[in-house]
């Protein structure tokens, strides 16, 4: 029953049923409304022409617009309603002045310290460069003095998640796309209501579309009643609610603000194993202790300033100076936003790719790019860099990999090695370069990871925890099956689909 409840108030149903309406509208046209239907349709179509010129002067990627200009031309009657619910990337006026208003007094506490940049421009001055753009852009700056553990599979990063938690003195924040019912999440909330009862100040943030099916619509005043605030990112109102588009797909446990979580994994039982929907389910995250925790600090609560205003000072959340003798390197963990133009996320992917010279390592559950995306990782593999990318063997949503397996063909073209993993399903989210920098983080290459979600992720300068994702990498390797160009041809077709779906690529 929860399944079929997400599959009818899905993105692709509720688009399904739209498409529906508008082939009823064409029926009634020839049928009862044919005395005035003209005009109708005369003042839909004029209606359609403002939107696509709204559309067309939006600062977008040219392929989303492009696709929303045909569906709009093709579909007066509802396009125009198909683009509010789906196709507007940003923000209602009401999240972005709340989210602006509560960004406002952290930026200033987001400056760069001058002593990591310098000394990150000495070492490495190409590297030096994407940091600038971060600190700049993000704008989130660069740090050392941060020891980072690296955890290959969920079930390791939860045990550690577990014993962290029962330190915490202070204050607890969590943030994660998805919460559902079963050990995972009881043996956190068990916790996070002691310690609650004990005087910690804990916090807990869910995107309520992301939860919807897996959680019941009241679940925040189970948490009230112990002691744990809550807030429910974006509250879903099916039809009602038009930026359903913009959800927080990042995932953060933050603990006394001297350490903190991220990687792809949510609060449910596959992400550890205990169920398996989709063969063995292999997830990533890391473990931050140290200087940089407070970009992850201050991520949580301006999101929760935003919509739950409760902070006017900061710098009790900030843990006194704590020297890391064996922590090595640069950190800079970011948050990317809807709210801007700035594609914060693809630009850091496309900079490692463009000052690639060995090799390039993804981890990624869904791959639908642009064609500036598919151009770097093309361009990387032809001037001789060993770009290798990981999918997922055994899909959780057929339609999306297809989607994604219609990237293969050109890309092994150009000399991209493709890997499926055989086991079952990859979630995990990670780019490697050339033993020197990567990223760990929430954000998939895709659309909506790049464009319209809110995301997080953490950027790795010569931390020795490259090293184990490396190893990771090449385990993941070992388990997985390679690609070829025959697997991916199915006939005319299948060819035939899979172009159709790369048109659509942006709605998904």
């Amino acid at each position: 029953m929860k399944k079929f409840i997400r599959f009818l108030t899905s993105r692709l149903c509720i688009t399904a049923l739209l498409i529906l309406a508008q082939l009823g509208w064409l029926y009634l046209q020839f049928t009862r409304l044919i005395h005035y239907s003209a005009a109708i349709s005369t003042v839909l179509a004029l209606l359609s022409t403002v939107v696509v010129v709204v559309v067309i002067r939006r600062d977008e990627n040219p392929a989303y617009k492009l696709l929303w200009v045909v569906l709009i031309a093709v579909s007066p009657v509802l396009g125009g309603l198909l683009y509010a619910l789906w196709g507007n990337k940003r923000p209602g006026r009401r999240m972005r002045r709340s989210l602006a208003a509560a960004r406002e007094p952290i930026r200033p506490l987001l400056a760069q310290p001058q002593e990591p940049m310098e000394a990150l421009l000495a070492e490495h001055p190409r590297i030096s460069a994407t940091a600038r753009y971060v600190a700049r852009y993000g704008p989130y700056p660069v740090h050392q003095n941060t020891e980072v553990d690296y955890y290959p599979i969920g079930e390791k990063l939860y045990a550690a998640m577990l014993e962290e938690l029962e330190k915490a003195e202070k204050f607890i924040f969590l943030e994660y796309f998805i919460y559902a019912e079963g050990e995972m999440w009881q043996g956190i909330r068990r916790i996070l209501a002691r310690k609650a009862a004990q005087g910690v100040d804990v916090r807990l943030i869910y995107d309520d579309m992301g939860c919807l099916g897996v959680l019941p619509k009241n679940f925040w005043r189970g948490l009230e009643k112990d002691g744990i605030r809550c807030l429910p990112f974006n509250p879903f109102v099916p039809l009602v609610s038009v930026v359903m588009n913009n959800r927080d797909h990042r995932k953060m446990l933050i603990v006394d603000g001297h350490t903190a979580f991220t990687g792809g994994i949510n609060i449910a039982d596959e992400y550890i194993n205990r169920t398996s929907p989709h063969g063995h389910w292999k997830d990533t995250g890391i473990r931050l202790r140290g200087d940089a925790v407070w970009n992850y600090t201050l991520m949580f609560l301006e999101m929760w300033n935003a919509f739950r205003r409760t902070d006017t000072e900061y710098g009790q959340f900030l843990p006194p100076p704590s020297p890391r003798p064996g922590a090595k390197g640069w950190v800079q963990p970011f948050s990317d936003s809807p709210l801007d133009t700035e594609p914060l996320s693809e630009s850091v992917y496309l900079d490692i790719l463009n000052q690639a010279k060995r090799y390039v390592y993804i981890f990624t559950p869904y791959l639908i790019i642009d064609n500036e995306m598919q151009t770097a990782l093309c361009l990387a593999a032809k001037r001789g860099v060993d770009v290798r990318i990981v999918t997922p063997g055994i899909p959780d949503k057929w339609i999306v990999w297809q989607l994604t397996r219609s990237y293969y063909e050109p890309l092994m073209e150009a000399g991209v090695k493709i890997y499926e993993y055989a086991p079952g399903f990859i979630h995990a989210k990670s780019y490697l370069s050339d033993d020197r920098i990567g990223v760990v983080g929430t954000i998939n290459m895709d659309f909506r990871s790049l464009y319209l979600h809110f995301e997080c992720g953490t950027l790795l300068i010569d931390s020795p925890c490259l090293a184990d994702l490396k190893a990771d990498a090449e385990e993941t390797f070992r388990k997985s099956r390679p690609v070829r160009p025959c697997d991916v041809r199915d006939g005319f077709f299948g060819d035939l689909l899979s172009s159709a779906l790369r048109v659509l690529a942006p709605l998904f």
